[in-house]
């Protein structure tokens, strides 16, 4: 009894010049034409800082290429994005002062509803989300209420978020989007939109939202930094992936209408388990972090400046983000990408 051995024949001479991958990678026109992910502007985000005054426009030592703008200059700033084709902006405020409730938060002249007010006047084609949370208006530095031993009062917290949501609304913000990780917030949020006439408003969550190292630069540019202890007891943990996707069902459960998985690059697979789990719309953001590794390094002569950014974003385009926050939106549509 003889048996045949099922194997994968080597390419002989006369079969192996058939098939031959490198054909279709020989030019630019050939890659672009046959390329499976595109990258465009039109699925970016800019972040904005936002700061009282007026004429401001300070560069961020820890975001090379960021500014500090005052109302005025974020309008400037937002017409030129408007122009590049950019869809939408992501508002961060830093606040006049802080106090233990973060106040200026939910405050209807707060430096993010002056700002809001500011760009749609400018461009009012122009998306505007807002970030909802307490970190850059409490006094110590997290995202809620503390209760008396210290720890993040999340059910008292809610009925902030709640209310700063909804004074962004009323200034005109088309987007909210809470950061706060407090379990709740968007059916908390929700809740108040609707019953305040806004009940077309969208809610983009931050719905994986990791405990990261990658915020650093962020901290310093929004002053965000907790005077003590951490945020890991309501931001995620990093090794956790199946944690991400019931966070983000319950978010969606909740009215969310966008999720977000934050940050990006360190959780390419988050994105992608979110992209083939939910049927909805998916963010990923860029974080401070990322951005100024990439630029930290190539200032050094160590990479590429323009092909690591397009190789990053193009990354993350890839694992199945739809919408894209980066701080380098405005240079990709300037690049005519």
């Amino acid at each position: 009894m003889t048996t045949t051995k099922s194997r994968r024949q080597a390419p002989t001479a006369a079969s192996f010049p058939t098939v031959r991958p490198r054909r279709l990678r020989q030019t630019a026109a050939l890659r672009r034409l046959v390329q499976e992910t595109r990258l465009d502007h039109s699925i970016l985000i800019q972040p904005l800082f936002v700061a009282h005054g007026r004429g401001l426009r300070e560069e961020i030592p820890s975001l090379p290429g960021q500014f500090h703008l005052s109302p005025d200059t974020a309008a400037a700033e937002a017409r030129e994005l408007s122009n590049l084709g950019i869809p939408g902006v992501l508002l961060f405020g830093l606040p006049a002062s802080k106090d233990e409730a973060g106040s200026e938060a939910y405050a209807p002249q707060g430096i993010v509803q002056e700002a809001v007010r500011a760009i749609k006047g400018a461009a009012p084609e122009l998306l505007v989300i807002t970030d909802v949370c307490l970190c850059e208006y409490t006094s110590h530095g997290h995202c809620g209420l503390l209760a008396p031993d210290g720890s993040v009062d999340n059910d008292p917290t809610l009925e902030l978020i709640a209310r700063t949501a909804l004074s962004h609304a009323r200034a005109g913000a088309d987007i909210v989007a809470p950061s706060d990780m407090m379990d709740g917030r968007v059916g908390a949020i929700r809740r108040s939109l609707d019953e305040a006439g806004y009940a077309g408003t969208p809610i983009l969550s931050y719905a994986a939202k990791y405990a990261s190292a990658f915020y650093g630069p962020f901290r310093d540019a929004a002053g965000s930094a907790p005077q003590s202890g951490d945020r890991r007891g309501y931001q995620m943990d990093p090794p956790n992936v199946r944690e991400a996707l019931r966070e983000i069902a319950q978010d969606l459960q909740e009215g969310a209408d966008i999720v977000m998985v934050k940050p990006a690059l360190a959780y390419l697979d988050v994105i992608r388990a979110a992209r083939d789990a939910f049927d909805v719309p998916l963010a990923a953001y860029n974080v401070s972090g990322e951005y100024a590794m990439v630029e930290a390094a190539a200032r050094q002569g160590w990479l590429e400046r323009e092909r690591a950014i397009q190789e990053v974003l193009t990354a993350i385009r890839r694992a199945g983000a739809d919408i894209i926050i980066t701080y380098w939106a405005k240079e990709i549509a300037s690049l005519g990408l």
